[in-house]
């Protein structure tokens, strides 16, 4: 065999071995995507379900809330709804997931309500408030947010949804009064933005979008 022939040979045997290797790390590389993609998807739906578990207790709905998910926008506000209903379909509770301007930014949060259109529970899922002041919203590091719980659109005055200072029925925080104001006009909003009217009209399949 000569030289030539042989430099050959070896060149395509190395150019066949290299795009031999470049396609199993292409694949291994498409699997571990596919891979974390699923995990990542899995935490996603194990986070959502742990906000909504705060919100509306599992007892309060029979079908996969989760899967509900619709995407509304009223005026110039974007809810996310979550559906609960029995065995039969029909409305048991809701879960509304929508944002208020704070003193320091976006306050990201949960409101569940019950079939009569009141507040099972309201969390905050994030926010940039000041450590110390305006993260009291937090339920772990306050329990501020339960005064919300059995509120309702009848049994609390308009003027009442609002923080004392300011004539309403909902406390304060010392040094931050933006902050539980924004919150407190966010939750009213919500109510008010997606009654249980709207939401048995949207499952009849009426107008979902204002």
């Amino acid at each position: 065999m000569s030289i030539a022939v042989f430099e050959k040979e070896t060149i395509a045997y190395q150019g066949g071995f290299l795009a031999l290797v470049a396609g199993v790390a292409t694949a291994l590389l498409l699997g571990l995507n596919l891979f974390s993609a699923d995990t990542i998807a899995l935490r996603e739906r194990e986070d959502q379900m742990a906000g909504l578990d705060q919100v509306v207790p599992s007892q309060w709905y029979e079908n996969d809330i989760l899967a509900t998910e619709k995407s509304v926008v009223v005026g110039n506000l974007n809810y996310k709804l979550f559906i609960g209903t029995d065995a039969a379909g029909k409305l048991t509770s809701y879960a509304v997931q929508t944002e208020a301007q704070g003193y320091a930014g976006a306050i990201n949060f949960l409101v569940g309500v019950n079939s009569m259109g009141e507040i099972l529970g309201v969390r905050v899922l994030s926010h940039a408030e000041t450590p110390g002041l305006g993260d009291k919203i937090e339920y772990a590091k306050s329990k501020w947010v339960a005064s919300f719980e059995s509120k309702s659109l009848d049994n609390t005055s308009q003027k009442n949804w609002a923080v004392k200072k300011d004539g309403g029925q909902f406390d304060q925080f010392t040094g931050a009064t933006i902050t539980p104001r924004a919150v407190v006009k966010g939750v009213h909003n919500a109510l008010v933005d997606m009654p249980v009217s709207k939401i048995e009209s949207m499952m009849q399949g009426g107008e979902s979008n204002e």
